[in-house]
């Protein structure tokens, strides 16, 4: 098994050229002109000061070796310190104006980054590790950052230098010649080392993504973990993950570690011949003592740019790995394809199935030519057995999935026309497994429509069960719920997110019941609210209570994807069909005679 296995791409992951990164980057700095103006000419002053001092003490030997006079040692020390000033002076100013303009690129990035993986469809999430997606928003977008610093550093070093190439040219040209020549060799090897760089670099980071998809996945389940004892089984995976990226930056940073020194050592091969040559050059008075002193000093100066270009061609590599990763994320196609931007205002909650095929995956069907009219204002319940197509019919209407044939129709309007924002403002969906954010009761239930005032939360909230479910709260409405809702119970948590759907007053009602056990008097205000969203709303709901199929206006019976069965309760149990079985297999013990006889046999 190699360092770098098990480190594929993900399926969004796609390639860019240098040239189409560095443009979309661009686009990113493009508001900000005025002050990468500002950097631009705070790097000239400052290369030009940084070149300034190995010119100014060359031609201050040149005039000492002809005068000693202590004014013009005075004048030169005056110069040499005004230097000095003017490049802590620049430096200061360009890292302030160049941190500023990094921070505000980086919000904006990061801030598109989100708006993206927000809006793709839940077949995204299902497919790809939210760990990952968070290293790309959080990790890839610093590392971005960092890169530009270094970016406009290296820019003054490389601005210096070719001020100092000039100035050499002019001093000696066989001299300068000679050091030039050096500069394809030196290139020529950055460049072989260009894609190696990239290539590790990018192995990096999925390495290191996978570290943080194993935390997120182990913390987010640890109440788990501990409930089976299997606390050393998740650090035995964190840590296998975590030992895999350390072999794989290990290994990148012996890839990397080799681009310095080799560099190094072709540079202390050219000072070696410059100060031979020109030794000999200044001994035989071909050029002043002064000049060769020029070029011994600017030599590091004229090296140390092009060094550092090479040796962090690993960190600009990174860099663009980075931006390629984000942009990637970005560009990633939804499954769920809108033909229409049709602006949804009202909706009576009519629905219609036309021939609707679907899968999640290839060669696994879920429903085949599936047709289903539910008229406005209807409440139906779906049953059947798990894989039967409960919950793909209801994330199907809720537009999560993108199904691959058929038409699905609301209020007579193709749903693939209308404005997926707008439209979902009419859903009201709760889950099997009620989702709460961390905050208070109140703030979980005004989720959809943060406008909605405490005084209307609390009277509808009152209105389920006397009020005695939020007496029963520590801090009624400003009760804390906890991380997931964990501090709350299960019922609890089912009341929050139904008031949460109720004072959203939607046109349409999913609802995936949770098959917990729960009391009887929590059952009962269940029930109260779900009758009070019930009486406005079409509601589609996946039943797992008998008191919510009795309720249905119309069953449905699914096997396979295929309505094997529909009508009232009264009705299937009569027929003595499927619904019947899963009756008494299901729902029999939650009747109260099912209840009453037990009890008379005990």
């Amino acid at each position: 098994m190699g360092f770098f296995s098990g480190l594929d791409t993900e399926a969004y992951d796609r390639h860019y050229s240098d040239r189409a990164l560095l443009a979309r980057m661009g686009s990113y700095f493009r508001p900000h002109l005025r002050r990468m103006g500002g950097i631009v000419a705070l790097v000239i002053l400052l290369a030009l000061s940084g070149a300034a001092l190995p010119i100014l003490v060359a031609r201050g030997v040149d005039a000492l070796a002809t005068s000693m006079d202590a004014s013009l040692m005075g004048l030169l020390s005056a110069a040499v310190l005004a230097t000095g000033i003017i490049n802590w002076g620049a430096n200061w100013a360009r890292r302030r104006l160049t941190q500023r303009v990094v921070g505000d690129v980086i919000l904006r990035l990061r801030a598109d980054a989100f708006r993206a993986a927000i809006h793709h469809d839940l077949s995204f999430f299902d497919r790809f590790s939210s760990g990952r997606i968070v290293s790309r928003i959080t990790s890839d977008t610093n590392e971005f950052g960092q890169v530009v610093v270094l970016v406009t550093d290296l820019s003054a070093q490389l601005v210096q230098a070719a001020i100092l190439g000039a100035v050499l040219l002019r001093t000696e040209r066989r001299l300068a010649f000679l050091l030039f020549s050096f500069l394809p060799v030196v290139f020529l090897v950055a460049v072989g080392f260009r894609s190696l760089a990239r290539k590790v670099t990018r192995r990096g980071m999925r390495a290191m993504a996978n570290v943080n998809a194993a935390i997120k996945e182990t913390i987010g389940g640890i109440s788990v973990a501990k409930n089976f004892r299997q606390e050393a089984g998740i650090y035995a995976e964190f840590d296998e993950a975590n030992r895999s990226s350390y072999r794989v930056n290990v290994q990148r940073g012996f890839v990397l570690s080799l681009v310095f020194p080799t560099l190094n050592a072709l540079s202390g091969i050219g000072t070696a011949i410059l100060v031979y040559v020109g030794g000999q050059q200044a001994a035989a008075g071909v050029v002043s003592v002064g000049a060769w002193y020029l070029f011994l000093s600017s030599l590091n100066r004229f090296w140390f740019p092009i060094l550092n270009l090479s040796a962090f061609w690993a960190q600009i590599q990174s860099g663009l790995s980075a931006s390629e990763r984000v942009f990637a994320l970005m560009d990633a196609e939804s499954a769920v394809r809108q033909v229409g931007s049709r602006v949804v205002e009202s909706l009576r909650g009519e629905i219609t199935f036309q021939r609707v095929s679907f899968r999640y995956a290839e060669k696994e069907p879920v429903l085949q030519g599936f047709s289903l009219h539910i008229p406005a204002g209807e409440n139906l319940a779906l049953v059947g057995h798990t894989g039967a197509g409960k919950s793909s019919i209801a994330r199907l209407i809720a537009r999560f999935y993108e199904f691959q044939g058929g038409k699905i129709l609301v209020d007579g309007q193709d749903i693939r026309s209308l404005d997926l924002a707008s439209y979902r403002r009419q859903l009201g969906i709760v889950s099997q497994a009620p989702f709460l954010f961390s905050g208070t009761v109140a703030e979980n239930i005004r989720y959809a429509r943060p406008e909605v005032s405490r005084d209307e939360i609390e009277t509808l909230a009152r209105q389920i069960g006397d009020g005695e479910w939020l007496e029963a709260l520590p801090d009624g409405l400003q009760t804390d719920v906890g991380e997931r809702g964990s501090r709350l119970s299960m019922g609890q948590r089912q009341l929050v997110a139904l008031l949460r759907v109720l004072v959203q007053k939607p046109a349409i009602f999913i609802l995936d019941e949770a098959t917990a056990s729960i009391d009887p008097f929590t059952e009962w205000q269940i029930q109260q609210a779900l009758k009070m969203i019930l009486q406005n709303t079409t509601s589609i709901l996946i039943a797992h209570r008998l008191s919510t199929v009795r309720a249905a206006d119309r069953i449905l019976v699914l096997r396979q994807g295929d309505i094997i069965e529909e009508g009232t309760h009264d009705v299937l149990m009569a027929q003595g069909g499927h619904y019947a079985e899963l009756y008494n297999t299901y729902f029999r013990h939650q009747s109260l005679d099912y209840v009453e006889a037990q009890g008379k046999r005990l």
